[in-house]
């Protein structure tokens, strides 16, 4: 397979996808562009605050985008790389970016508000509850797990890293302050946007110079107490100061990494064809090494075609800065259409690399001693313009590029990721005695408390209950479905679209915790283990219990109120 048909075949369909879909969605729900929306509604500075179309859709995309399309259909590709590109492209279409779309649209209709509220007011405040200590809980991973990875990306050559790290550690650091400028000129001095985003990619530009010439050498534990001293103070600043703006420009470093992708291919298949030609099968089997293509397939692609972390961030922070409803086509439909053309790309770095799709093939045939999906994204890109003719220097920028692009992008899940966590703390404690006596209400005390759970999280081991994420993840896409669902009964609305998603993520998500308890029950019982994976193995056992109820609990009282069967007061 060409690797260059693959990548436009699959930007002509999903470009289609949404003039038609996309479009479609846009009109059977109701969107008013003379609505007006909560971020002129609720308007405080902090939160609600109006952002231009651009720069709010760089601030949704850094935040969906993180490592996901690139690691999860590299991790997926041993099934072969005809289902990954199906489940990319029909996933992306009639799961990932519906619902993307769906859960900011009913947060729009509902104050901005989360999720949670929105299933409140929907389906019931049980469910609510439930969903909100759930996502919570989810989110805490999240922080734990990026603020790892972006540690990780960070550790100075003297500490076991590399000068690579250290370049992306001083472009990260030279791109806050930027960041704050940007948005000082825009929002404070009303300066033209075209003059801004220029001034400021080309800041961008020399932030990555710098970078590259003055490496910081640091530890990981350092990096890890600075990342989180960092995202303390970045989740309560107003969004205007950094929020907006760093992730207006970080978008930028996306475009150019997704432009360079889509240039190196189209330049190494003219200069060598072969070079772009997948060396992974189209088909491994419906069983591998274990793994079963339904559920995993559909859980390990994760961002690539559905992710219920997006639907957190559409309903959690884009929702309270979203200008006019007609540009939730755009922003929520359209920036995850654009991250499956991203996680077609990264299918195909691993499909030019590898002959059965495995990492470890990779790692062989490269003579790496260590490999990542980033290694594996950031070395095919590279090969790509070095087939062309680029010298070195170029191809060892394209990967310091790279790897700069995800950190940016983990680092901005992180930090939003943290708003949100402390939003659903706050409004899980609303209203409540405990939450006034204890000020559990307060956005200093709720940041807090996410954040050192986070941290503890981070420290203590998160990888223990790290495989459980993809399926936790997949698994909150289900009550964004039944929300939405739920609320366009409620108003009248077509919802039928909604139905098979909901089935289908719920089989998969539960198939996938059913397999992994099955697996370590039988590991416990069989016995030989040692101690650290007979507590890895417990613990995981113990949180499918009720993440499992949970689902079940959240589907039954959803279902009640589609089917007409529970009435909501």
């Amino acid at each position: 397979m060409s690797a260059l048909l693959l990548i436009i075949l699959a930007i002509v369909i999903f470009v289609v996808a949404y003039l038609t879909y996309g479009r479609y969605l846009a009109k059977t729900w109701g969107i008013d562009p003379e609505r007006k929306t909560p971020a002129y509604e609720f308007e405080d500075g902090v939160d609600y605050c109006p952002a231009k179309t651009p720069v709010l859709m760089g601030h949704h995309f850094s935040s969906i985008a993180g490592a996901g399309p690139i690691n999860g259909p590299i991790q997926a590709a041993f099934f072969g790389w005809v289902p990954c590109f199906l489940w990319i492209v029909i996933g992306g279409i009639f799961f990932g970016a519906v619902q993307d779309f769906g859960a900011l649209f009913v947060s729009m209709r509902h104050e901005g508000k989360s999720l949670g509220e929105v299933i409140e007011d929907n389906i019931g405040r049980k469910s609510r509850i439930l969903f909100t200590v759930f996502a919570w809980l989810v989110l805490l991973l999240v922080i734990a797990a990026f603020a790892d990875i972006v540690a990780n990306s960070f550790i100075g050559a003297s500490h076991g890293g590399s000068e690579s790290n250290g370049s992306v550690a001083t472009a990260s650091l030279l791109f806050i302050p930027l960041a704050i400028a940007f948005g000082f000129l825009v929002y404070r001095k009303n300066a033209p946007m075209a003059v801004a985003t220029v001034l400021g990619v080309v800041l961008l530009v020399a932030c990555v110079a710098i970078g590259l010439a003055c490496p910081i050498n640091a530890s990981k534990n350092a990096w890890i107490l600075f990342v989180f001293i960092y995202i303390i103070i970045a989740s309560v600043t107003p969004v205007w100061i950094l929020l907006q703006p760093r992730d207006y420009l970080s978008s930028f470093l996306l475009y150019f990494m997704m432009a360079a992708a889509v240039i190196g291919i189209i330049g190494a298949t003219i200069v060598d064809p072969a070079s772009t030609t997948f060396t992974t099968p189209a088909f491994t089997g419906f069983a591998v090494g274990g793994s079963y293509l339904f559920p995993t397939l559909f859980i390990t692609i994760a961002c690539g075609a559905i992710s219920g972390f997006h639907s957190l961030i559409a309903s959690g922070t884009t929702s309270k800065q979203i200008e006019n409803e007609k540009d939730a086509l755009i922003v929520g439909y359209g920036s995850m259409l654009i991250e499956c053309v991203l996680a077609v790309i990264s299918l195909i770095a691993i499909g030019t690399l590898s002959v059965d799709g495995s990492q470890a093939a990779v790692k062989e045939a490269l003579g790496l001693e260590a490999i990542s999906p980033t290694i594996i994204f950031g070395t095919a890109i590279s090969n790509f313009f070095a087939t062309i003719g680029l010298g070195e220097g170029a191809v060892a920028a394209t990967k310091t590029i790279i790897m700069l692009a995800v950190s940016c992008f983990c680092l901005t899940s992180l930090d939003t990721g943290t708003r949100l966590g402390r939003f659903m703390f706050q409004e899980l404690f609303a209203g409540t005695e405990i939450g006034k006596k204890l000020k559990l209400e307060n956005m200093y005390v709720a940041t807090i408390v996410t954040a050192v759970f986070g941290f503890i999280l981070c420290l203590a081991g998160y990888t223990k209950v790290w495989p459980l994420f993809g399926a936790a993840n997949q698994l909150v896409a289900v009550p964004a479905f039944l929300a939405l669902a739920a609320y366009l009964k409620k108003i009248g609305k077509n919802n039928k679209m909604l139905y098979f998603p909901i089935v289908f993520m719920a089989c998969a998500t539960i198939t996938s915790l059913f397999f992994t308890f099955k697996t370590n029950v039988s590991a416990i019982i069989k016995g030989g283990l040692d101690g650290t994976q007979m507590f890895t193995n417990v613990l995981q056992s113990v949180i499918i219990v009720p993440l499992v109820i949970l689902a079940i609990i959240l589907i039954i009282d959803g279902g009640k109120v589609l089917l007409g069967k529970k009435e909501v007061k």
